[in-house]
């Protein structure tokens, strides 16, 4: 199993990351995609990538912080991205209307940055939507248009018919613990529709711990829990959805030696 977004940098689990690995290890988690917010989290996430040799790291600001990287620029981005070979990735990046921790245009103006640089380096990007799907379609398709690049919607919680539209455009999705909670029917139907090969797996730790750990810290160990629910409402073998998913990452990010 791939735990394709994790902030191992967040407490509690930064505080233990050492036994927090060994126990996903031990339930099966080959590889782990641990996501920077802001540059403070970037700085914790450049050590932990000399430390683990399996975890690979991201480069982004999330949407709540994009009124103090009012002054950030492309290359600002493109040049972080070069700081460690195990950075593979752009974000987490997006909209957030239901926070509204920044202004909606300075919102809109940072994703652009985001990806323009993925654009230019052909590193993929991972997008956190909430609240905000007609922007983020409209955002998308028209970039897609202008130049193609790879783009993951990360703990994906949208509809059947936003999911689909986000299929038109390439789009690859990742389910998190969520989709095991009991009134995720909605989302359960949506990930049903969504072709294997577009599917990814992930904790989003330490939040968002999977039935029947909820409301507990989570952690990557716990992605058993959603890989099982997978396996469940595709009717395939959790041995099938960690080979898939895996492939899927590896594909999605051109590790073509994992």
């Amino acid at each position: 199993m791939i735990d394709s977004h994790c902030h191992l940098d967040y407490p509690p689990l930064n505080t233990n990351l050492d036994k927090v690995l060994a126990r996903a290890e031990k339930s099966g988690v080959k590889y782990f995609l641990t996501i920077c917010t802001e540059d403070e989290s970037f700085e914790k996430i450049l050590n932990i990538l000399k430390k683990y040799k399996n975890v690979f790291g991201t480069y982004g600001i999330h949407p709540h912080e994009a009124k103090d990287y009012i002054d950030l620029t492309i290359d600002n981005i493109k040049e972080n991205l070069l700081k460690n070979n195990k950075i593979i990735g752009i974000g987490e990046t997006g909209l957030d209307f239901y926070y509204n921790h920044s202004d909606g245009k300075l919102q809109k103006k940072c994703f652009l940055k985001h990806i323009h640089a993925s654009q230019e380096t052909s590193k993929t990007l991972i997008v956190h939507s909430r609240s905000a799907e007609d922007d983020i379609v409209d955002i998308l398709s028209s970039e897609v248009k202008n130049k193609s690049f790879k783009i993951l919607m990360h703990c994906f919680t949208g509809s059947k018919e936003f999911a689909h539209k986000l299929l038109d455009i390439g789009c690859y999705f990742s389910a998190s613990g969520i989709i095991t909670f009991k009134k995720a029917n909605e989302l359960t139907e949506t990930f049903q529709s969504i072709p294997n090969n577009k599917i990814l797996i992930e904790t989003d730790s330490p939040y968002l711990s999977p039935e029947p750990l909820r409301g507990k810290t989570n952690e990557p160990s716990h992605i058993i829990h959603t890989l099982k629910y997978i396996s469940k409402i595709k009717k395939e073998t959790e041995k099938s959805v960690a080979s898939f998913t895996g492939h899927n990452f590896s594909k999605l990010f051109n590790l073509s030696n994992l």
